[in-house]
């Protein structure tokens, strides 16, 4: 099914709400035509390639002409007859390629993990398919269970207790599913969804996965996304309400009906919507109840005004409908949350009561989890959790940014405003995320397992190196100075084309288990689509991946030394013996260095079966590529870095590649050593 793609893909990687934290405008009518930022972030672009902007009518012809089409799709994505495919999201570029996102049910019952979106040009033609997990599902040995239900709940609410929550229980009765992990079989198993609170007072939707054959857990995820108005952050704002009889309700008709809710200290329900007989709302002060109601009605105008004008999505599903921001959440409560099951922000006030975390910050980010939540639905566990935190900062600052709030002037801090913890310094920097004492500046092969507050570090700082560049700088005030892991300079492209390309990448590239190599395969085809193969664009994504440790940049960091390389193509055969391409080193005095260059170049329809090797002139194998299931992506076009300081230099190097699984073919293109 799959044809030579028009453009370079991305590869693959479950979610429904998060906070803010791991401790404990455009004002008035939405505008119709683009902004500033967004002429600006389109400049050079291919103008077929950027996102057209639907309209929820629009958006909802395509999803019942695809759901239509479900049964063609899923033969020719060769599922099997047990397999079907439900239609969540679609996408489109202005030229008519359609990206559709799929859920997969095996025997009727969900696949977490067996997500994918299908690309397709306005022919039909299909384009890419990006997956979470390649793994087909007839290694299934059934669907029935070994364990009852009952068995699962309590292994669940265990786990919930072990994490310190409080007043846990089972939401709902569990679920039978099929677990597709990563490069893992298909297991039949329990979902099971733990209600009650977590240790710091947050809802709980703790998500946890048990095998229906033996009651073991298998993965777990938590639910939760932790993180004219008189407002206490942004001055005076023109904040969105109705005039109902005599009165005025905090409810913006202009943004889908998003409403404004009081809690009044309380953890559970709706909230009684803020209403009053002027259309004054707050004084400015944390004492009045009105103000972070303000403070949060006007967040949520901006990003919803942000993602519609910017990036032409209808709200937070794209169906025009707005959410709701429920404040004054339990007492002295310093967090803040996104949920899918109540479709709604939800902000504490900090301690003492005195800070709200409704600074326009917080509220994008906490929108954006609802936006993450129907796009790509990035598990929030592991590195594709530290993606999902990191999208929300992203948006985040581009929200603030493209705000343009002279109280509130856009910066790459997250939470400069709210003083989360007491001495005036931001929860989260960009720039550096080490600054916190928490985050991580670069990827290292156990960023997974941290916490995704943590793990979103890197890509925070990859933000911010294709936005700004590398080194130090002052922006709006704000003194900023990046390094780099390997060393080298950044050149930055603006934050209006970073943002345009994580955006298209996560609403047309990622899945629900991408990581983070996943995410560079994925942002450097959108910037090839949006600028060309050989655009600073594209230089400038791969030089900021290489520069958080995530791939190497072309060339390496030793691009004048002698080299050596073979042309002649060599065919791998399908699913078949290892393969090598011979490179003849001679002339060169000594060992090879310790950062020997190894330039890549397969081309072949799936690079996740592919494992590709190294071969030193005395047999010394130098793994460059491991098999991996979920990335999804086509060929292998990658400069890898390799201490090779133990080997002599002259001699026969050779490149092995060798295709683990069928129905693919590829062949080596080239391989080339700097030295």
């Amino acid at each position: 099914m799959r044809s030579t793609p028009r453009r370079a893909t991305a590869t693959g990687a479950l979610v429904a709400t998060a906070a803010l934290l791991a401790l404990g405008l455009q004002t008035g009518a939405q505008a119709a035509a683009p902004t500033g930022a967004a002429r600006a972030q389109t400049a050079q672009a291919d103008p077929g390639a950027l996102p057209r902007a639907l309209s929820p009518a629009q958006r909802t012809a395509l999803v019942k002409a695809a759901t239509a089409d479900t049964p063609a799709t899923a033969q020719q994505l060769g599922l099997s007859a047990d397999e079907k495919l439900l239609v969540r999201d679609v996408a489109q570029d202005r030229d008519g390629t359609t990206h559709t996102r799929y859920e997969r049910t095996y025997r009727g019952l969900p696949v977490l993990g067996g997500d994918l979106v299908v690309s397709e040009a306005p022919s039909g033609t299909t384009e890419a398919v990006a997956r979470a997990s390649r793994t087909a599902l007839t290694g299934l040995a059934g669907t029935t269970a070994r364990i009852t239900p009952a068995a699962a709940e309590r292994r669940a609410l265990g786990s919930a207790v072990a994490e310190g929550g409080r007043q846990a229980e089972a939401a709902r009765a569990p679920r039978k599913v099929v677990w597709l992990a990563q490069g893992n079989e298909p297991v039949l198993a329990y979902e099971t969804v733990v209600g009650g609170l977590q240790h710091d007072g947050t809802p709980s939707e703790l998500h946890v996965v048990t095998d229906a054959g033996t009651g073991a857990e298998l993965f777990r995820w938590q639910a939760v996304h932790t993180g004219t108005g008189n407002t206490q952050y942004s001055g005076q704002v023109t904040v969105g309400s109705v005039q109902s009889g005599g009165s005025f309700q905090l409810t913006d008709g202009g943004r889908g009906n998003h409403n404004t809710t009081n809690l009044n200290r309380g953890t559970s329900g709706t909230g009684t919507l803020f209403s009053g007989p002027d259309d004054i709302w707050g004084n400015g002060q944390a004492a009045n109840t009105e103000t972070a109601a303000a403070d949060a009605a006007y967040g949520a105008g901006l990003t919803w005004d942000y993602y519609k004008n910017v990036h032409g999505r209808s709200g937070i599903r794209g169906d025009g409908v707005g959410a709701s921001s429920r404040v004054h959440y339990g007492n002295n409560y310093v967090n803040a949350f996104w949920q899918d099951s109540c479709f709604c922000m939800t902000y504490g006030d900090g301690a003492g009561n005195a800070k709200p975390l409704t600074s326009i910050d917080v509220a994008a980010h906490e929108m954006t989890h609802g936006v993450t939540s129907n796009t790509a639905r990035l598990v929030y566990s592991g590195e594709s959790g530290g993606l999902n935190e990191a999208t929300s900062d992203i948006f985040a600052a581009a929200v603030e940014f493209h705000a343009a709030n002279p109280n509130d002037p856009g910066d790459y801090l997250v939470g400069e405003k709210i003083d989360i913890r007491g001495n005036g310094t931001p929860l989260r920097y960009m720039d550096r995320p080490s600054r916190d004492g928490s985050s991580k500046d670069a990827w290292y092969s156990g960023i997974g397992g941290i916490d995704v507050h943590y793990s979103s570090g890197p890509a925070n700082h990859w933000f911010y190196l294709l936005s700004e560049g590398s080194g130090a700088k002052t922006v709006n005030g704000v003194a900023y100075d990046s390094p780099t892991s390997d060393g080298l300079p950044v050149t930055g492209i603006g934050r209006e084309k970073a943002a345009l390309i994580w955006y298209k990448a996560l609403t047309t590239k990622f899945t629900s288990t991408t990581n983070y190599a996943g995410a560079r395969t994925g942002t450097l085809a959108v910037a090839t689509e949006l600028y060309g193969a050989t655009s600073p664009e594209v230089k400038s994504v791969t030089d900021a991946w290489a520069g958080i440790n995530v791939g190497a940049r072309p060339g390496g960091g030793n691009p004048g030394g002698p080299s050596f390389e073979n042309a002649a193509d060599v065919a791998i055969p399908d699913n078949g013996a290892a393969v090598t391409s011979s490179v003849t080193v001679s002339g060169v005095t000594g060992n090879a260095p310790t950062a020997l260059q190894v330039e890549v170049d397969i081309i072949h329809t799936w690079r996740g079966d592919l494992v590709v090797d190294l071969l030193a002139p005395d047999g010394t194998v130098y793994n460059l590529k491991p098999f991996s299931a979920g990335d999804s992506a086509d060929n292998v076009q990658e400069t890898y870095t390799v201490n090779a300081s133990s080997e002599v230099a002259n001699g026969v190097w050779k490149l092995r590649a060798q295709d683990r699984a069928a129905q693919d073919t590829g062949y080596i293109n080239r391989v080339k050593l700097t030295f």
